[in-house]
């Protein structure tokens, strides 16, 4: 979970200090499969004062060494570091801070991630519509983490009537959270303009820092956005390290080789992600076409099969009808006559009993087509359950892949 064994050892810092340094505090924003620590630490080399990981789902993180191993790297250059989660339990929000305490700075309660599957499940921006609840997750972890410097912060959005946004943010306020930081928009708005206004009239009714955040790319729209919104010197920065960027900073910072090594690798990991998985999407419709090619032959051999037996019925009536019409003759003609309608009468039912011998050969094979027909189709509803799986599956991806856009918006 830690990438170097002196972070133990290393002194943390109060990042609220950063909001009494008289400076706008440029913070980098969590951003879906980006704020790794590899990202973190090329973003801090141009400047970036404070830096946040991506959500965690908290139970996760609790419940399982492997998630923890995989979402939470540092090391001892890190910091100020907080940590973003996403939570609906005070306790388990506690545990999980409990954890990452002796590695990072803070931890940030998300309530302003508009992602259906994260509302779904109880986490995000759905939290602004419960502030007591967000008022005891709070609470808990002012209660049970012993560092009074370790941060306890919250990301919200904001509501249609900007009064319940100041109620929320009044009643976070009151149980010691150490700043909040405001998305100017709604849940349900994405790419409209984000509402500055409502973020001023937030900072104007309370005490703690406001940070705010929308729409903020460059550090010109930082200043910009700290002028109209008056929030405390914090303004937080999603920057894209464009090439127009790099120029920019240039001037200040001298940039090397190993650090446009690790954007190509972030770009090319994206991109790899994508390809990789468009692959296997297309690997399981080739699959699914071939088994679906396999059960119509089948069910075409099952439909012949069928049409043989019909026949063979259809003969074997024939041949009982010409029996019973035999009998009949037998027994209307002379004694002298029978012994020579008896062999004619025998080899007719060694043929009634050679075709009563194919018509069960057919038969079984008719069975045995069922059977196998039936087992096609058990195996194409596998196939469709999975496919259904892997469509959902598809479907997540593609929001997570929407949920990166809009980070990188936040």
């Amino acid at each position: 979970m830690i990438g170097d064994a002196e972070t133990k050892e290393c002194q943390l810092k109060d990042p609220m200090d950063l909001f009494h340094s008289g400076q706008v505090v440029k913070i980098c924003a969590p951003m879906v499969r980006y704020s790794k620590l590899a990202f973190r630490t090329l973003v801090r080399k141009y400047g970036c004062d404070l830096c946040y990981t991506p959500m965690i789902v908290a139970a996760d993180f609790v419940r399982s060494a492997k998630a923890r191993d995989s979402e939470f790297t540092t090391n001892k250059g890190d910091h100020p570091l907080i940590v973003q989660f996403a939570a609906k339990e005070a306790q388990v929000l506690c545990d999980a801070a409990r954890i990452v305490c002796p590695f990072a700075d803070g931890i940030d309660l998300n309530c302003g991630c508009p992602q259906r599957w994260a509302m779904a499940e109880g986490y995000g921006a759905c939290l602004i519509n419960k502030p007591e609840l967000v008022r005891d997750m709070v609470r808990h972890v002012r209660n049970q983490i012993d560092n009074p410097r370790f941060s306890v912060s919250i990301k919200i959005r904001i509501h249609e009537d900007l009064k319940r946004t100041v109620d929320l943010c009044q009643k976070a306020e009151a149980t010691g959270v150490s700043w909040i930081t405001v998305h100017g928009r709604s849940v349900e708005e994405r790419h409209q303009p984000v509402h500055y206004e409502a973020i001023k009239i937030i900072k104007q009714s309370m005490s703690i820092p406001i940070v705010a955040n929308g729409d903020i790319k460059t550090l010109k729209d930082a200043e910009n956005v700290h002028h109209l919104t008056g929030a405390d010197d914090a303004v937080r920065e999603v920057r894209k390290y464009s090439v127009t960027h790099m120029i920019e900073k240039a001037v200040n910072v001298n940039s090397n080789a190993f650090d446009h090594i690790q954007m190509k690798l972030f770009r090319s990991q994206r991109n790899l992600y994508l390809s990789g998985f468009t692959l296997f999407l297309w690997l399981v419709l080739r699959r699914t076409v071939t088994l679906l090619t396999q059960l119509a032959k089948e069910m075409a051999s099952h439909a012949a099969l069928e049409a043989q037996v019909n026949d063979a019925t259809e003969a074997a009536k024939k041949y009982m009808a010409e029996k019973e019409r035999l009998q009949e003759a037998l027994s209307e003609k002379d004694i002298s006559k029978k012994k020579v309608s008896a062999e004619t009468t025998d080899e007719k039912l060694k043929e009634i009993e050679q075709l009563k011998g194919e018509l069960q050969k057919t038969s079984n094979a008719l069975h045995k087509a069922n059977n196998d027909v039936i087992a096609v189709k058990k195996q194409s509803e596998g196939l469709k359950r999975e496919y259904d799986r892997l469509l959902k599956e598809y479907e997540w991806l593609q929001g997570s892949l929407n949920a990166a856009e809009d980070k990188k918006d936040l």
